[in-house]
Protein backbone atom coordinates (compact mmCIF):
# COMPACT_ATOMS: atom_id res chain seq x y z
CA UNK A 1 0.00 0.00 0.00
CA UNK A 2 2.97 2.34 0.30
CA UNK A 3 3.85 2.34 -3.40
CA UNK A 4 2.67 5.23 -5.60
CA UNK A 5 1.59 2.73 -8.03
CA UNK A 6 -1.71 2.71 -8.70
CA UNK A 7 -1.90 -0.59 -9.82
CA UNK A 8 0.36 -1.86 -6.84
CA UNK A 9 -2.08 -0.33 -4.58
CA UNK A 10 -5.21 -1.84 -6.74
CA UNK A 11 -3.80 -5.59 -6.55
CA UNK A 12 -3.31 -4.78 -2.60
CA UNK A 13 -6.36 -4.54 -1.55
CA UNK A 14 -7.34 -7.29 -3.65
CA UNK A 15 -5.52 -9.45 -2.03
CA UNK A 16 -6.60 -7.84 1.31
CA UNK A 17 -10.16 -7.90 0.42
CA UNK A 18 -10.01 -11.60 -0.29
CA UNK A 19 -7.07 -12.93 2.56
CA UNK A 20 -9.21 -15.23 4.06
CA UNK A 21 -10.11 -16.90 0.97
CA UNK A 22 -6.81 -17.42 -0.24
CA UNK A 23 -5.46 -18.47 3.16
CA UNK A 24 -8.17 -21.14 2.74
CA UNK A 25 -6.70 -22.68 0.07
CA UNK A 26 -3.20 -23.20 1.91
CA UNK A 27 -5.50 -24.22 4.71
CA UNK A 28 -6.79 -26.90 2.63
CA UNK A 29 -3.57 -28.65 0.94
CA UNK A 30 -4.56 -30.91 -1.25
CA UNK A 31 -7.60 -31.63 0.38
CA UNK A 32 -9.95 -30.24 -2.80
CA UNK A 33 -9.64 -31.24 -5.75
CA UNK A 34 -11.19 -28.85 -9.01
CA UNK A 35 -12.29 -31.81 -11.08
CA UNK A 36 -16.03 -31.72 -10.30
CA UNK A 37 -15.71 -28.07 -11.61
CA UNK A 38 -14.08 -29.35 -14.68
CA UNK A 39 -16.76 -32.08 -15.25
CA UNK A 40 -19.41 -28.84 -15.37
CA UNK A 41 -17.20 -26.60 -17.76
CA UNK A 42 -17.15 -29.38 -19.99
CA UNK A 43 -20.58 -30.10 -19.98
CA UNK A 44 -21.69 -26.59 -20.31
CA UNK A 45 -18.99 -26.35 -23.17
CA UNK A 46 -20.95 -29.26 -24.82
CA UNK A 47 -24.41 -27.56 -24.73
CA UNK A 48 -23.18 -24.73 -26.49
CA UNK A 49 -21.71 -26.26 -29.14
CA UNK A 50 -24.97 -28.45 -29.49
CA UNK A 51 -26.60 -24.82 -29.70
CA UNK A 52 -24.77 -23.19 -32.30
CA UNK A 53 -27.05 -21.67 -34.64
CA UNK A 54 -29.97 -21.10 -32.45
CA UNK A 55 -31.30 -17.55 -32.92
CA UNK A 56 -31.46 -16.68 -29.40
CA UNK A 57 -29.73 -16.56 -26.49
CA UNK A 58 -32.63 -17.70 -24.43
CA UNK A 59 -32.67 -20.94 -26.53
CA UNK A 60 -28.99 -21.44 -25.07
CA UNK A 61 -30.14 -20.81 -22.13
CA UNK A 62 -32.48 -23.14 -22.36
CA UNK A 63 -30.08 -26.01 -23.60
CA UNK A 64 -27.83 -25.05 -20.77
CA UNK A 65 -30.56 -25.38 -17.92
CA UNK A 66 -31.67 -29.00 -19.52
CA UNK A 67 -27.67 -30.51 -20.04
CA UNK A 68 -26.52 -29.21 -16.52
CA UNK A 69 -29.74 -29.16 -14.52
CA UNK A 70 -30.54 -32.86 -15.85
CA UNK A 71 -34.30 -31.67 -16.98
CA UNK A 72 -36.01 -33.91 -18.63
CA UNK A 73 -36.92 -33.07 -22.70
CA UNK A 74 -40.19 -31.55 -23.51
CA UNK A 75 -43.07 -34.78 -25.06
CA UNK A 76 -43.06 -34.21 -28.60
CA UNK A 77 -46.02 -33.20 -30.77
CA UNK A 78 -45.37 -35.79 -33.49
CA UNK A 79 -42.82 -38.60 -33.82
CA UNK A 80 -40.32 -38.97 -36.35
CA UNK A 81 -40.38 -42.91 -36.62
Amino acid sequence: MRSRLAPMKKVAKMLRSHKELILNWFKASGELSSGPVEGLNNKAKLAIKKAYGFKTIECLQIALYHQLGGLNEPPLTHRFC
